[in-house]
């Protein structure tokens, strides 16, 4: 039997190339070698996919959006966030499903995120506090590191970001993600609009659109 998420690999990839050609939200991307150090590595690891796991560069990311004139500060959108992750990311590229009967974030809690393509993410979340909650990458998944989502009320504005520090999971994850660049330009269309949809629940605007930071380098131990 075809498993029902697969319906949604080939309309799902057309659906992201074009609304990403077609994207009234700005991008800004800023790119450069740096010294990744990835946050420390939860314990017990057990069945977690880690950088030191993982294949070809490590990549350090970061999506951050202004948003002014937001209703709505850290607290209540991360809170909104936590609650129904999946209104805030594109479904027809994502769709957050909980291995728990809940839908909401909770520390420990293991969940697989479905993506059209052969790259679904099987995850786990590591913590959960008012204002941000950070997932790390299980066996399985195309990346092997951690992707952190927080926000922060910086006076008049809303500062909302996503950030990651990750390695490809192989040799065929890595010729997808560094390589030909398809498995990256989906994960940045994800992210984006992730970004504009934390900013419409926050009843704000973005103030000049999305920075997409990229710094790359080699992991410890294996630096030539």
């Amino acid at each position: 039997m075809i498993l029902p998420w697969l319906w949604r690999w080939p309309p799902g990839l057309l659906l992201a190339v074009l609304r990403e050609l077609t994207s009234d939200v700005p991008v800004h991307l800023v790119e450069c070698a740096e010294e990744v150090h990835p946050p420390e590595p939860p314990s017990p690891a057990a069945d977690l996919q880690l950088p030191e796991d993982g294949f070809g560069p490590l990549f350090h990311r970061r999506y951050s959006a202004d948003i002014d004139l937001h209703l709505r500060g850290a607290e209540e959108v991360m809170a909104l966030f936590v609650a129904a992750p999946d209104q805030m990311v594109p479904g027809e590229v994502a769709v957050f499903d909980p291995e728990a009967d809940h839908v909401d974030l909770r520390p420990g809690d293991d969940l697989v995120v479905r993506m059209p393509g052969p790259w679904n993410g099987p995850v786990r979340v590591l913590d959960v506090t008012p204002t941000s909650f950070r997932l790390a990458t299980r066996r399985g998944h195309l990346e092997a590191g951690q992707i952190e989502f927080r926000a922060a009320d910086r006076g008049m504005r809303l500062l909302f970001e996503i950030e990651s520090w990750a390695r490809s999971s192989g040799w065929a994850a890595d010729l997808l993600y560094d390589r030909l660049r398809l498995s990256r330009q989906i994960q940045a269309y994800m992210w984006v609009r992730c970004c504009a949809r934390v900013c419409a629940a926050s009843g704000g605007r973005l103030r000049n659109g999305v920075e997409i930071y990229t710094g790359r380098g080699e992991p410890a131990g294996e630096r030539r």
